[in-house]
């Protein structure tokens, strides 16, 4: 019995170490066929959103290039790239949020917003075009500017995540 175990084991095994060596599956879900895309490209975010760092746009371009080089095979090639990203700064915005019922003190929200097109040169019918956002809530006692750069990490780091499963997860 503790052979056929043992045998059980070393076959799913096996079996695990091959669909993760083809490319194909990985354990966070992302799947690429290696034999169809190979390279992709982020076009330079523009900044339309008033109010927001003149170089937020150039932050959020370098994340995403920075999310794909890292959580893919997939290399950079600005010529004829297998798939391509294009975005745009369309908000940020700093709203009063009053207190809820059992708190104390009402709370500062940044929020930021991305319109993002992504095209698949291989398979139009997978292009899109969707809106992300996510927000950093601080104190109203703070300024923004001292907490501006932790704002940007939070929010960005969050929206980065969305684009990649939303682009990767839908193969």
């Amino acid at each position: 019995m503790r052979r056929h175990s043992m045998m059980n084991g070393l076959i799913a095994l096996l079996l695990s170490a091959a669909l993760l060596s083809s490319g194909c599956y990985t354990l966070s879900g992302v799947s690429i066929d290696p034999n169809i895309y190979k390279t992709y490209y982020v076009e330079q975010f523009v900044n339309n959103a008033d109010n927001a760092p003149p170089t937020l746009a150039q932050e959020t371009t370098e994340l995403l290039k920075e999310k794909i080089r890292t959580d893919s095979r997939l290399t950079q090639d600005e010529t004829a790239p297998d798939i391509e990203f294009k975005g745009k700064v369309v908000d940020y915005v700093v709203t009063f949020e009053a207190p809820q019922p059992g708190e104390q003190a009402a709370i500062n929200r940044l929020r930021i917003v991305l319109a993002v097109e992504y095209i698949d040169h291989k398979e139009e019918k997978k292009n899109w075009r969707s809106n992300f956002q996510f927000f950093f809530d601080y104190p109203t006692s703070v300024d923004l500017s001292s907490i501006q750069a932790q704002a940007h990490e939070v929010i960005l780091g969050q929206i980065m995540e969305d684009i990649f499963n939303r682009t990767f997860t839908d193969w």
